[in-house]
C-alpha cells in the first residue's frame, strides 16, 4: 500500500501490496488522495494484500502461457528481431462503478450520434459547413474525405457502425476524449481474451464482483451487421475482409471471425458482377450482403481508389452506390476521426442535437488556424503535437520531454504544413497499479469502449484499458511498449 515496505526478511515472501506506491501528481484510480483504497478497489485490495509476489509472478506467468497458446498477438513493424509479439497483459483490472460506467455510456452514446450526423451532413447537404460552424476548408482537405461518397445514403443512414473512442481521466479524475476512431478500430479481441484469462486465473475474485458481461460482443457485432443489411436481411451473409496475414490486426480479423461464425475472405475471394459482390466457394459464387471491412478506404477498390491495390475488389465502389452491398464501416468515414476535425465535435453536437457534451474533448489548437498555429509554435516545450492522420504513437512530440533539436524538427514541419498538425496541452492521465519489475507502480493508462450502431447503438460495458508498461511513459500504444488491462464495468 501507498508509503508502505517489507522488511529485509519479508523481501523473499513480501506481498504484492509491500512496496512503496507512489499517489502524488496524478489521479490514482485504485487508491484515494488519503492512501486508502477507493470503495470498489477494496476486494480487490484484499486480494492483492493476500498474494505473495511469487504467487502473483506466477499467476502471470499462466497469463502469458495462455496468450501464447491462443496465438494472442500484434505486429510491430521495423523491428530487426522479430515483428510477432505476445500482446503485453497486467492482471490488475480496472474497475469502473455502475454510476461512472452510465455517464460515459450516455456520454458516448450522444457522441457516436452526432458524428454519424456530421457524415450524413457533410456528403449530402453540408448545412454545418454552409453555416460555418466547422471550416470547410478543414473538411475538403482532410485526408479521408472522399468525392465518390457524394449523395450516397448507407443502409439506415449509418456511417460508423463500429466506433473506438479513447477516453483518458485528468488529475481531478475527469474524463475526456481524447480520439475518435471511426474507420476500422481494432483492439477488441483483446478485451474478450483478457476477460477470459481473468475469469481463469482470478475466479474467486472475480465471483465477488458483479461485473457486466462483454462475451455478447461478437453476437452483438454480428446482429449490427446484420441490421444494416441492403434489404434487412435477418439472414444476411455476412464477410470479414481482411488484408491478410501479414497486418498487424491479423488475429483480430481471425478471432472476430471465428467467434461470429463468419467467413474471413481476401480481396481474391470477392468478385463484382452487375453490381452486386458475391464470394466464391466451392458450390459457386454466394451473394454477399455485408462486408466488415478492415481493409482501408484507399485499397478497397483499384478501380475508384488506389489502381495498385491488391487487397480489394474491382467494381465494389458501384455495388455499394446501388446499394446492393453494405460496407461497415462506411467509405469515407475518416474525415470524421481526423484529429483537426476532432476539435469540432463538441461544435457538431450542439448543431445537430442542440445538447451540451456530456464528455468533453481535450483542449486543442488546429494549426490551419492561424493564430492557434502561432499558439503551436510559440509553446512547444508545453504542447504534445500531433500529426493528424497517424496513429499508433507515431508522428508525435510531447514537448516537455523532447530536446530541442526535436523540438525544432517539429517547429519546421508544422510551418511547412500546420493543416497536418493539432496540439494538446499534457495532460496528467490517471494511473493505475500495475506490476513492473517485481514492484507495485502507478502506470498511466488510458480507456478505449467500443459503440456499436445498427438498428441501435450498444455500447459494451467496458473496454480495452490500455496502459503504459515503461515506467514514467505517458505513450499506451502496443506499438510503443504499451499493453492492457482488464477492465470491469460494475452492475448496479
Amino acid at each position: 500500500m501507498p508509503g508502505r515496505a517489507g522488511s529485509e526478511q519479508k523481501m523473499v515472501e513480501k506481498s504484492v501490496l509491500d512496496t512503496l506506491y507512489d499517489i502524488s501528481q496524478f489521479y490514482d484510480e485504485m487508491f484515494e488522495a488519503t492512501g486508502q483504497p477507493r470503495e470498489h478497489y477494496r476486494t480487490l485490495h484484499e486480494q492483492l494484500g493476500s498474494l505473495s509476489m511469487e504467487d502473483f509472478a506466477e499467476k502471470h506467468r499462466v497469463a502469458d502461457a495462455s496468450f501464447l497458446y491462443q496465438g494472442i498477438t500484434f505486429t510491430v513493424y521495423g523491428q530487426e528481431s522479430g515483428i510477432e509479439r505476445i500482446f503485453p497483459f497486467d492482471l490488475i483490472p480496472r474497475i469502473i462503478p455502475f454510476e461512472e460506467w452510465r455517464q460515459l455510456e450516455e456520454g458516448l452514446t450522444q457522441r457516436v450520434t452526432a458524428l454519424n450526423l456530421f457524415l450524413q451532413d457533410v456528403y449530402h447537404e453540408q448545412r454545418i459547413l454552409r453555416e460555418k460552424r466547422v471550416p470547410a476548408e478543414l473538411v475538403f482537405s482532410a485526408k479521408h474525405f472522399r468525392r465518390e461518397m457524394m449523395d450516397v445514403t448507407p443502409a439506415r443512414g449509418v456511417y460508423a457502425h463500429i466506433t473506438g473512442t479513447d477516453l483518458i481521466r485528468d488529475k481531478s479524475g475527469e474524463y475526456f476524449v481524447l480520439e475518435d476512431n471511426l474507420r476500422s478500430p481494432s483492439g477488441v479481441s483483446y478485451m474478450l481474451e483478457n476477460r477470459q484469462v481473468m475469469k481463469r486465473i482470478f475466479a474467486d475474485l472475480f465471483g465477488r464482483y458483479r461485473v457486466s458481461p462483454v462475451e455478447q460482443y461478437p453476437q452483438a457485432l454480428l446482429d449490427t451487421l446484420r441490421s444494416v443489411a441492403p434489404h434487412g436481411y435477418s439472414d444476411a451473409t455476412v464477410v470479414l475482409l481482411t488484408p491478410g496475414i501479414y497486418n498487424s490486426a491479423y488475429f483480430e480479423h481471425t478471432f472476430l471471425a471465428r467467434m461470429m461464425g463468419i467467413e474471413i475472405v481476401e480481396g481474391h475471394d470477392l468478385v463484382a458482377h452487375n453490381n452486386k459482390i458475391y464470394m466464391r466457394t466451392t458450390q459457386g459464387l454466394q451473394l454477399v450482403d455485408v462486408i466488415y471491412r478492415r481493409v482501408d478506404d484507399d485499397f478497397l477498390d483499384p478501380l475508384a481508389f488506389r489502381q495498385d491495390s491488391a487487397l480489394g475488389v474491382a467494381g465494389l465502389l458501384n455495388a455499394y452506390r446501388a446499394g446492393n452491398v453494405t460496407l461497415a464501416n462506411a467509405i469515407g468515414t475518416g474525415v470524421a476521426d481526423d484529429k483537426a476535425v476532432y476539435a469540432y465535435v463538441p461544435e457538431m453536437i450542439r448543431f445537430y442535437l442542440d445538447q451540451d457534451p456530456i464528455l468533453n474533448n481535450v483542449p486543442t489548437y488546429v494549426g490551419l488556424d492561424e493564430k492557434e498555429c502561432g499558439y503551436i509554435l510559440a509553446n512547444l516545450d508545453k504542447l504534445v503535437v500531433k500529426a493528424v492522420n497517424e496513429s499508433g504513437g507515431y508522428g508525435m512530440l510531447i514537448g516537455p520531454h523532447a530536446s530541442q533539436a526535436e523540438r525544432e524538427k517539429f517547429r519546421e514541419q508544422v510551418r511547412a504544413n500546420p493543416r497536418n498538425y493539432i496540439a494538446q496541452p499534457t495532460l496528467a492521465l490517471s494511473r493505475h497499479p500495475t506490476l513492473l519489475e517485481d514492484e507495485l507502480y502507478g502506470c498511466h493508462i488510458d480507456l478505449r469502449p467500443y459503440t456499436l450502431y445498427g438498428e441501435k447503438i450498444t455500447v459494451v460495458p467496458g473496454g480495452l484499458t490500455r496502459v503504459a508498461l515503461r515506467k514514467g511513459s505517458l505513450v499506451v500504444n502496443s506499438s510503443q511498449g504499451g499493453g492492457s488491462k482488464d477492465t470491469w464495468v460494475l452492475r448496479e
